[in-house]
């Protein structure tokens, strides 16, 4: 199966990306197109910031790869025309990693932390009095003579961006004052994006080969602008230089991506699980060792998808594919494997 890194569909950023994924991210809220209840609420809280001199309340954004939490929190910034400071979760390894971090603050700057669920205790028992309380507390010496040493640190905000909210310990939720999920795009909201990215990339794109992107894009900024790109190489060989909408899909044919945003690596878990398995339940490590990919890789990135396109049920007794993942591989169901499906028997260890 393929890798992550080679999937055109993956919601992962790649490092090559990186310098054409900056020239595509919008740089204030007018630009950015979509979750248009969090817009409103934003400006809102930026301008009454601004108004007052204050710097923004600490902010967690939290929603699926992909969606522009690392863009939001650039855009804030330069909203409220203060610097930014990034790092990861992953990165602060250390309390004095994070203490390091803290005090080259200046007044009002940004700290945007990606992952910050990945933070480990200590790290945040060091965040905590810096949240509430702008001070940094520092222990000198060891032993009955040490003695706990305050630290002043100039007013931040901390903004916290995380694909797994459940996965935040609630001392450290609770000290956020605003919260925003993040939603998946839908067709109409990508589309737009999509016709931006082309004026950027300086590629003439019609309406419709921007929807026919979209609609394949799982619902995700990210990879409709990995798309277009691939889409636009089609175009300018193969074609007339227009992403056309039959252009757009002919080159996503090609790529092996469906028209649901389904490609070759989950059309093949989808097969393993139908025509090996009878369409579950069947285990996680068992669907690893016949796909011959990872476990954890799976979960984390095969499995959401398919389950939010309803095409992947788990269940007490394993994941089973459901009867639009049958309808949409065209395959026929079986009578027993459709009760099995609605429940209406147990299959004996004598039946298998």
């Amino acid at each position: 199966m393929q890798q992550d890194d080679e999937r055109l569909i993956t919601t992962s950023m790649r490092e090559q990306e990186d310098e054409t994924e900056v020239t595509l991210r919008p740089r204030t809220l007018a630009e950015y197109y979509g979750q248009t209840q969090v817009k409103e609420m934003l400006s809102v809280f930026i301008q009454a910031a601004v108004k007052r001199h204050e710097p923004l309340d600490h902010l967690l954004l939290y929603g699926p790869p992909g969606l522009g939490k690392t863009t939001l929190a650039c855009i804030i910034a330069s909203e409220m025309g203060q610097n930014i400071r990034t790092t990861s979760g992953p990165a602060i390894e250390r309390p004095g990693d994070l203490a390091s971090i803290l005090t080259n603050l200046n007044q009002g700057d940004i700290l945007f932390i990606d992952e910050i669920h990945r933070l480990s205790h200590s790290v945040e028992e060091v965040l905590y009095p810096a949240m509430e309380d702008f001070a940094l507390d520092i222990m000198i010496g060891k032993g009955p003579s040490a003695r706990s040493l305050r630290l002043d640190l100039p007013k931040f905000t901390l903004i916290g961006a995380t694909t797994r909210a459940g996965m935040l310990s609630s001392p450290l939720r609770d000290r956020f004052g605003i919260s925003f999920r993040l939603e998946l795009y839908k067709p109409e909201e990508l589309a737009t994006i999509v016709m931006r990215s082309a004026k950027i990339l300086k590629i003439e794109c019609e309406p419709e080969g921007a929807l026919e992107i979209a609609r394949r894009s799982r619902g995700t900024p990210r990879i409709s602008n990995r798309l277009i790109k691939r889409v636009r190489d089609f175009a300018q060989v193969r074609g007339d230089g227009v992403i056309t909408r039959e252009a757009a899909a002919d080159a996503l044919n090609i790529l092996e991506i469906d028209e649901l945003g389904l490609d070759k690596t989950d059309r093949a878990m989808l097969s393993t699980m139908i025509k090996k398995f009878g369409g579950g339940p069947v285990g996680l490590d068992t669907i690893a060792a016949a796909t011959g990919e990872e476990s954890g890789t799976i979960e984390d990135v095969y499995e959401p998808f398919l389950i939010q396109k309803g095409f992947l049920m788990r269940t007490p007794r394993g994941r089973m594919a459901t009867p639009a993942a049958y309808e949409h591989m065209g395959i026929p169901i079986t009578d027993r494997e459709e009760a099995r499906q609605m429940g209406l028997f147990e299959v004996n260890d004598e039946d298998e």
